[in-house]
């Protein structure tokens, strides 16, 4: 393995080592606290501490509710304020705004105003004591455990792996409350995104094919008794007939690799499994229809699919859900070569559909084809495909969510209730035979790549496109081109690559547990 590649393998193993999360005391080092305040209610001049706060502040003697009147107006909700020599365990205290207490599922944003006040407002206070250098955060639950890790952990995930000079390595504990199992549950939420975020971000001479599916079977090694990993090599690819996936992979030097994952949670062996597909591009360049140069370089991340739906298989297995859990992620390039597709190619999907390959830019749809056909051998529950797939998803929906297309009610439904609950939300997109009509219409084949009429409602005809690989009564597409990178709209999150939807996924595959 060359260097470059084995620093990244390096990277992953440093982040299992919890920097962002690690419940021991250190002693030697720098201590900070965060803690929460909530906004006044009305005329009400008195402060509205959290539990944990309140406690602290009595100890003191309420020297904490006198500075915080004396120090400037009332925290609002994303506000902070930081305290120097308040208490002898903690030379820094960052008090943090809340926003109201009584705020709750707002139907209208679509996700529970508490935990995403929580989350930003936790991110905040960690961020600013790690510009501190302190090294040691100990945090408020503010009233949700759980939420309270999610903010600390994904606030505090810089990718500086190949900096000199890197962020302040942080490790956060729970303060001022016994709800170790929620805090816990939160940890391993934001550890699993900060994996798909670490996948995502590296660049594309680090993250190959083999590499990327040999940092998944290394994160799998913990729960080896409940999972099994197959990198399937091009010759496996070959014999399963994946004509579309292997046409754009042959114009690459790096070879494909198909990673399938089986993570067995379930006491019973014969419960269907749930099937995660990730499209996994880990450099689109665009073949032949090439990309302009401009912002190319974040085509890295094209892979983001296979990094959500891998990093919430990790932390399905992780977490012990009871549910039986199958994932799949085909591996490749897309570059411009002699032995590229070319636009106007015919390939040969595996369920022996042809495809009219006009711009080789639209690979995503095709790799996808293979593996969606092969995800119905294993008579699943339900199928859920994750891409990075369409610039028009970006151009609908934008940041704020990831569109979702699918044949079941009851499936969105299961998406959206996770969504509601992780704050990283979804949008359920049409899936209309008008768009059907569009890529069945080819001159050459069975289908066309790219919709009839160019750019019009290029996320569905995307979409309508996998639907003619799909069978089975429960299955959905989600398209996140458009959540990919963060640049400022989510504030937890740092500026880069999001990690998004992973969260939502692993609370999706929780919420099925809990079904049976």
């Amino acid at each position: 393995m060359f260097p470059l590649r084995r620093g990244v393998l390096t990277a992953v193993r440093i982040n299992h080592c919890r920097f962002f999360s690690a419940s021991q005391n250190n002693w030697n080092a720098r201590k900070g606290l965060v803690l929460g305040v909530y906004e006044k209610k009305g005329e009400d001049s008195s402060l509205h501490l959290t539990e944990a706060a309140a406690g602290l502040d009595s100890a003191m003697s309420g020297k904490l509710s006198e500075l915080l009147k004396i120090s400037g107006p009332p925290l609002k909700k994303g506000k902070n304020r930081i305290f120097y020599g308040l208490h002898e365990d903690f030379p820094c205290v960052a008090v943090v705004g809340l926003g109201k207490n009584n705020a709750g599922v707002c139907g209208s944003e679509n996700w529970d105003t508490c935990k995403e006040n929580i989350r930003a407002a936790v991110s905040a206070g960690c961020r600013l004591l790690q510009d501190l250098e302190v090294s040691h955060v100990e945090v408020d639950s503010c009233g949700d455990a759980q939420s309270a890790a999610e903010g600390a952990v994904l606030g505090l995930f810089q990718y500086d792996q190949l900096k000199t000079k890197k962020k302040t390595k942080v490790t956060t504990q729970l303060y001022g409350s016994a709800d170790l199992v929620g805090w816990e549950k939160g940890i391993l939420y934001g550890e699993g995104q900060n994996l798909a975020r670490l996948l995502m971000e590296a660049p594309a001479n680090h993250i190959t094919p083999t590499v990327f599916a040999d940092t998944i079977e290394e994160r799998m090694a913990p729960y080896a008794k409940q999972v099994r990993v197959h990198k399937r090599s091009p010759a496996w690819i070959e014999e399963q007939q994946m004509g579309a996936f292997l046409s754009v992979s042959k114009g690459s030097e790096e070879p494909p690799v198909f990673l399938e994952l089986h993570y067995n949670g379930c006491p019973d062996n014969k419960q269907a499994p749930l099937l995660l597909v990730g499209k996994g591009i880990t450099f689109d360049s665009g073949g032949i229809s090439l990309k302009p140069s401009s912002g190319m370089d974040a085509m890295r991340a094209d892979m983001g699919g296979a990094a959500t739906v891998c990093a919430s298989i990790v932390t399905a297995a992780a977490l012990k859900l009871p549910i039986n859990i199958i994932g799949l992620a085909p591996l490749c390039e897309n570059m411009p070569s002699g032995k590229a597709n070319k636009p106007g190619d015919v390939v040969r999907a595996k369920n022996g559909k042809t495809i009219q390959v006009d711009n080789t830019d639209a690979e995503g749809r095709l790799i996808l084809a293979d593996a969606l056909c092969y995800a119905h051998t294993f008579n699943p529950r339900a199928i859920v495909n994750a891409a990075t797939l369409t610039g028009a998803m970006d151009v609908a929906l934008g940041s704020a969510a990831a569109g979702v297309f699918t044949n079941s009610d009851w499936l969105w439904e299961q998406l959206h209730k996770a969504s509601v609950v992780t704050g990283d939300r979804v949008w359920r997109m049409p899936l209309y035979q008008h768009y059907t009509r569009q890529v069945t219409d080819s001159q050459l084949a069975d289908l066309n790549n790219v919709g009839k009429y160019s750019r019009s409602g290029g996320a569905c005809t995307a979409a309508a496109f996998l639907k003619e690989f799909v069978t089975v009564p429960h299955w959905a597409h989600l398209d996140i081109a458009g959540v990919m990178i963060n640049k400022d709209e989510i504030p937890y999150l740092r500026k880069g690559m999001s990690g998004r939807p992973t969260r939502t996924l692993v609370e999706f595959a929780a919420g099925l547990a809990n079904q049976g």
